[in-house]
């Protein structure tokens, strides 16, 4: 990796919550009605607590604690039985390092992204984590605190010469994180990307040892686009990702085939609401659509120019701008529909598909994981308060939001709740579906709920749409990951498979838990000799036959 160390920061300064996002958040309401849009937000129950710095509770509970070494790699104990078909990798990305030198980060997401590794073979499995090297981890280790721009940490200013620096680094790009912490997929050409929301974040990794290979070097001319989504949608044959402009306010549409480096332009969806693109973690593809959000947490000009929080971090919640659903032609490229909606706050999308309605006019369907339009989950996630009130009901409530979009021009979309949230515990978030119905109509989701009262998605549950009702796996003082499903080669049957979730519990220890898909029993748990951090999302790779 690179040695140089850019000069141009100093102690970073976190993003501590500020009484503007109250303010912005109570105004929602108000917005809503002042717009007009006759499709208004549905209220959600948060328990809040006072915003102090809490000491944190004795606890083991290693989700919210720094990895305890760089890396490790044995063989792990199996209690209960895998199943003779699952043969293959689980690979889970997140952050895993929050501590570097005499710096405490501020927020979840600010970890230093750590991939963890379990090979399934036979019965027996092995294991592996090791922290990716990135730019933005080696040269915290080197300087003893960050040294780029993280999520809640923004290297502040000392005189105007940095100002200076920092504008010139925003231009080039040196100065944004390369800390690729949220997802890992499989490219379709071998390849294996981790990556978050910088374009720089994109590093291709050895999925058997875990080894950083290197940057990923796209051979293309945007590399103006500083910003990406944090899931690009991945086959066997394309890579389709979601780049916002943040100079003239919309996003770009691209798709890369497997094998190549080259990103080409399927089209662009300009901005109905301003003055920035709102903030696009995850979007959603049926089979002939790509369905581009627009919700009124935007990226802030101001804090990235300036070097200074944002209400909600490097966001502005402004829900008078608007809220909005674009979806454009996945083969022209032209935006076939533009609809307002409610003011919504959806951090994950779980899927899409095309439906002709009685009347035989056409829809798009998208559910997500909903918050009520309300951006207090960024609240809930600073690492004190996940560590303070384990057994406060703080959660914010959420839900599985249902947009349905015309295709014949009408100026408005609707979104309801697809099942009643005390399903799930009023918890959803971290949702996984069966790959092979990806942009088609489905039936089962796979997510992380609560058994409240908590201050974090405690559960797991799996939704079935069709009877709206959910079967929930829980376990007292457990936090699990991301549950992945992995498909039965040659099933026919949509949950046909099981549900691999890592579990980080209270005293300290850490396993994979193995739930059967279909009936959601615990069928084994994969030890680990301790407890690893919360990781965000992970993939499957066949072994190879």
């Amino acid at each position: 990796m690179a040695a140089h160390i850019p000069t141009l920061c100093t102690a970073p300064s976190s993003f501590f919550l500020s009484s503007n996002r109250s303010r912005q958040t109570n105004n929602l309401s108000l917005a809503a009605k002042a717009r007009g849009n006759s499709a208004r937000p549905v209220n959600a129950t948060t328990t809040r607590v006072k915003d102090e710095v809490a000491e944190d509770r004795g606890t083991n509970l290693s989700a919210w604690t720094s990895v305890r070494q760089e890396r490790w790699e044995g063989d792990l104990d199996v209690e209960g039985y895998l199943p003779a078909w699952l043969n293959g990798t689980h690979l889970r990305n997140g952050p895993g390092l929050w501590d570097v030198g005499d710096h405490a980060s501020h927020h979840l997401f600010d970890g230093y992204a750590t991939l963890v590794r379990i090979t399934f073979r036979q019965g027996r499995a092995t294991g592996a984590h090791r922290q990716i090297e990135s730019e933005a981890y080696t040269y915290a280790k080197a300087k003893g605190r960050p040294v780029l721009r993280e999520f809640s940490q923004c290297p502040k200013p000392g005189n105007l010469l940095d100002r200076v620096r920092n504008v010139v680094g925003l231009v080039s790009g040196s100065v944004l994180t390369d800390n690729p912490n949220s997802a890992v997929l499989p490219l379709g050409d071998g390849r294996v990307m981790c990556l978050t929301e910088t374009t720089k974040s994109s590093v291709l990794i050895d999925p058997e040892t875990l080894d950083t290979v290197g940057k990923f070097k796209y051979e293309d001319r945007l590399g103006g686009m500083m910003i990406q989504s944090a899931h690009p949608i991945v086959t066997e044959s394309e890579f389709l990702t979601v780049l916002p402009d943040l100079t003239r306010p919309g996003h770009l549409v691209v798709t890369m085939a497997a094998g190549s480096n080259e990103r080409k332009v399927v089209g662009r969806v300009n901005c109905r609401g301003g003055p920035t693109p709102g903030w696009l973690h995850s979007f959603a593809v049926t089979e002939k659509y790509v369905v581009v959000p627009e919700m009124p947490l935007r990226y802030s000009t101001s804090s990235l120019i300036k070097s200074e929080p944002a209400p909600f971090y490097a966001f502005d919640w402004l829900p008078a701008s608007g809220s909005y659903m674009h979806v454009m032609c996945r083969s022209t490229g032209k935006t076939v529909a533009s609809v307002e909606v409610p003011p919504f706050m959806a951090i994950h999308f779980i899927n899409a598909y095309e439906e002709t309605r009685e009347d035989g006019q056409a829809v798009i369907v998208v559910d997500c994981c909903e918050h009520y339009g309300d951006p207090a989950i960024f609240e809930t996630l600073v690492l004190h308060r996940l560590r303070s009130f384990r057994d406060k009901d703080v959660l914010p409530d959420a839900r599985i939001g249902r947009f349905k979009i015309p295709l014949d021009g009408s100026p408005f979309g609707e979104l309801t709740t697809a099942l009643d949230p005390e399903q799930h515990g009023r918890g959803m978030d971290m949702c996984s579906i069966n790959q092979a119905y990806l942009g088609k109509k489905y039936r089962y989701v796979y997510a992380c709920g609560a058994r409240r009262p908590c201050n974090f998605p405690n559960m797991i549950t799996k939704i079935d749409l069709a009877e709206k009702t959910a079967k929930n796996w829980h376990e007292e003082g457990s936090v699990p990951s991301e549950p992945f499903f992995v498909a039965k080669p040659g099933a026919t049957d949509e949950d046909d498979g099981v549900v691999i979730s890592i579990v980080s519990t209270i005293n300290g220890d850490g396993y994979a838990l193995v739930l059967d898909a279909r009936t959601f029993e615990d069928i084994a748990r994969v030890r680990f000799p301790y407890g690893l951090p919360y990781g965000f999302h992970g993939c499957w790779i066949p072994e190879k036959i």
